[in-house]
């Protein structure tokens, strides 16, 4: 989980910066070895301030994309290293499946996590792709699930009081604030003939994964890790938080299509699915 997002159009500026720059380097328009521009040229392009560009930067440096962060030097883009098959960051992951889902004549994207800040950043290059008619899919429909603005959750909690309010209103306000911005960017492909429905929900209860179901064929499944985050802004006040960590999380990718390896990865996207469908015909209210 991070800051609430503060740029007027529901995206933090750090997050402007690191989506554009993951996709130069998914496009290879920056190679790997490439050298970054300077901070200040980021910052006059972007108009961001130092502190938005070195974020954007650290982000794309845990997702693997860059190398040599904060060494003094500008970062360079990172060799590929991964094998297709090894497990991968969330942000990383979930942007390439989400960009081979797009290929597909009608999409549907199911999820559940904490907030909805993995899948708005991963959305970012296949939405792109549309914009500029590279893909073309005829319906994005895509069910969302978060805990509900309600609940007592057992994370994020302040790690001296348990009982404290404040990192749950924070968190609220984070969710409200990526589901608007959600909205906004599935939204904008129906000016480009998409026809998108978006639906979120919410469940009285802390996710101790995150899930995305793609096309009903392929679950990606990760792990929040807590954490200690001691530097947490809420309204001008630090806090002191017991957090999880989403972004950089590992995705486990299973499928029930020809890719599947054998009948026990199959029927686990089959159940992942079920999980995801029995919460939204029982408890799941509507998110808002």
């Amino acid at each position: 989980m991070t800051r609430k997002p503060t740029s007027a159009s529901g995206r933090r500026p750090r997050d402007v910066v690191a989506d554009t720059l993951r996709e130069r380097i998914r496009t290879r328009e920056l190679r790997p070895g490439t050298r970054l521009p300077t901070q200040r040229e980021l910052e006059a392009e972007f108009s961001v301030g130092r502190s938005a560009v070195r974020e954007a930067l650290a982000a794309l440096a845990q997702e693997g994309l860059l190398e040599n962060v904060g060494r003094g030097a500008s970062p360079t883009v990172a060799e590929p290293t991964h094998h297709a098959d090894a497990p991968r960051s969330a942000g990383v992951e979930l942007t390439d499946r989400l960009h081979e889902a797009f290929q597909a004549e009608h999409v549907t994207i199911d999820a559940f996590s904490l907030t909805t800040e993995t899948l708005n950043n991963a959305l970012a290059w296949p939405v792109r792709q549309v914009m500029d008619l590279q893909l073309t899919p005829r319906s994005v429909t895509a069910r969302v699930i978060i805990p509900s603005l309600g609940a007592r959750l057992a994370l994020p909690r302040l790690i001296d009081d348990p009982e404290d309010p404040k990192p749950r209103e924070r968190l609220h306000q984070i969710q409200t604030t990526y589901v608007n911005a959600l909205r906004n960017s599935l939204g904008s492909l129906s000016q480009f003939g998409t026809e998108v429905e978006l639906t979120v929900r919410a469940v009285p209860l802390t996710p101790t994964h995150k899930l995305y179901l793609l096309n009903g064929d392929e679950a990606l499944t990760g792990y929040y890790q807590v954490v200690k985050n001691e530097d947490a802004d809420f309204h001008g006040e630090q806090l002191a938080l017991y957090d999880v960590l989403g972004l950089t999380a590992k995705l486990f990718r299973s499928t029930r299509g020809a890719e599947a390896r054998d009948e026990q990865e199959a029927t686990f996207v089959a159940e992942s699915q079920e999980f995801f469908d029995s919460l939204w015909t029982t408890i799941a209210v509507p998110f808002g």
